[in-house]
Parts: C-alpha cells; structure tokens; sequence
C-alpha cells in the first residue's frame, strides 16, 4: 500500500505557549483559537493548521527543544506506523486520540528525525508551510522510507558538493510542484538530524525586521537558492527553528 500523502498538520511544542503564540501572531499575522479541552489551534486565514502546545516534560528532560513538528497524513496510523518502524523508525508513545477526533503518532526515523502521523484531514486552502526540508544523515536511505511510504516523486536535485552531497527535491503534489528537500546536511557536527519548515512570505527583509524586533533570531541567512528564491533560517524567542521563503526576487 503506497499512499500520495505529505503533511497536513503542523504543531509547536515550546516552553511558554503564551509566548510563542504573540511571537507568530504578531510575526506572521495568524490568530489563535482556544479548544475546548484547553489547548490553542493556529489559524492562518480561515485555514485551521496546528496546534500550540507546552512540550512534554518528559522530552525536556530527555533534550529536546522546542521545535514544530510536522504530521504526514495517512488514512491508517497503526499501519502506517508499523511499517514506518520496518524501515527503522521508532515509536515515541503509544497512539493517541485527541480532542479534535484525529488519531497521532509520534515516531523518530531510522536517521533521528521526529515526525508525526495522523488521519486529520488537511484544511481548505494553501498552508502557511511551503517547503519541507530533511535535514540527515543518510538521504538515500531517507527517502526510501518516505517515497516508499507516501508516494512522494523525486522532481529535480542539486550537487552541492562537499560534505553535502546531493540536495533532491521532491512532491507529492504535481499540481503545486516542489514540496521540499532531502540533504546530508546533519552529517556535519553540531547539525542533528531534523524537519526544517519554510514559512512563505511576501517580504523577506521587512519580516527578518520584525523578527528580530519580536525576539527572534536569524541563523542563517538571508542568502539566494538556486530556484531563485530568497530564504533564511530562523528561531523563534523559545528556540523552535524554522525558517522563511521568498519567492523570486528580493527588495
């Protein structure tokens, strides 16, 4: 069973979810509603996208910071999940049912990289994430696993040279092009193994000044891709990394 999914969800789990969610409203021009349960979900537009959420004390204990972490949409999370694990993945938790009625699954790939699994159906709209980046440490093995398991298609690639290798694009969306990339990136040290999410934007410069007005920071960047788009890594006041896509041009 192959399926034509990619993510359909994106959650934030940080340290001060009061924080953090000023820091994107005011950044990114999103609003938050509040769940019955308690919990808080991130709306672009009229496009319900993700959670807000406190990261679990238990993967604080255990290093991880706050980070998003991106759901993969499947109509079958077990089975999913355990073929996931076949390709050398490992379950983070059992799978849980949460308010919302969506079933999830956290896991870690054969690489280290965390993700999600979830039947939420995506919302109407274009999200506010528009390209996908695996940043690993074997992307060979990496994308068997996930074009395997999604249905995802290698659309282009780019040598880098050394110590990266090959940068591979790929979609598993013909009608919207490339979705994301796949890079050896994590083998240099100090880079661990993870999802990076590109937030779209019409402005690069003017919204790198307000981030950084806001409390956040540039890692990287700005600097142009060979799609001649203009990109920067990021990280929000809490330390959740992601990072920011303009298309074409730069003013």
């Amino acid at each position: 069973m192959t399926m034509h999914h990619g993510f359909v969800a994106y959650d934030l789990r940080t340290t001060d979810p009061d924080a953090a969610g000023v820091f994107y409203t005011r950044l990114m021009g999103w609003r938050l509603e509040h769940t019955p349960d308690g919990g808080q979900v991130f709306f672009a537009g009229s496009r319900a996208f993700g959670g807000l959420q406190l990261l679990p004390e238990r993967a604080r204990s255990q290093g991880a910071p706050a980070h998003w972490l991106g759901h993969l949409g499947t109509e079958d999370v077990e089975e999913t999940l355990r073929r996931f694990v076949g390709h050398g993945g490992q379950q983070l938790g059992p799978v849980r049912q949460e308010a919302t009625g969506r079933r999830v699954a956290l896991l870690k790939d054969a690489q280290g990289a965390a993700v999600a699994l979830s039947d939420a159906t995506p919302g109407s709209g274009v999200p506010p994430f528009e390209w996908h980046e695996l940043n690993t440490t074997d992307r060979e093995q990496a994308w068997a696993c996930y074009s395997g398991l999604f249905g995802w298609r290698t659309t282009s690639s780019v040598e880098l040279g050394p110590p990266f290798g090959r940068y591979q694009c790929f979609t598993w969306d013909d009608a919207r092009g490339d979705m994301g990339g796949m890079v050896d990136s994590a083998r240099l040290p100090g880079v661990h193994t993870h999802w990076l999410f590109y937030l779209g934007v019409e402005n690069l410069t003017e919204t790198l000044g307000r981030l950084e007005q806001l409390g956040g920071r540039t890692m990287n960047g700005p600097m142009r891709v060979p799609s001649g788009d203009w990109v920067a890594q990021c990280e929000d006041p809490q330390g959740a990394a992601f990072a920011l896509r303009q298309r074409g041009h730069r003013e």
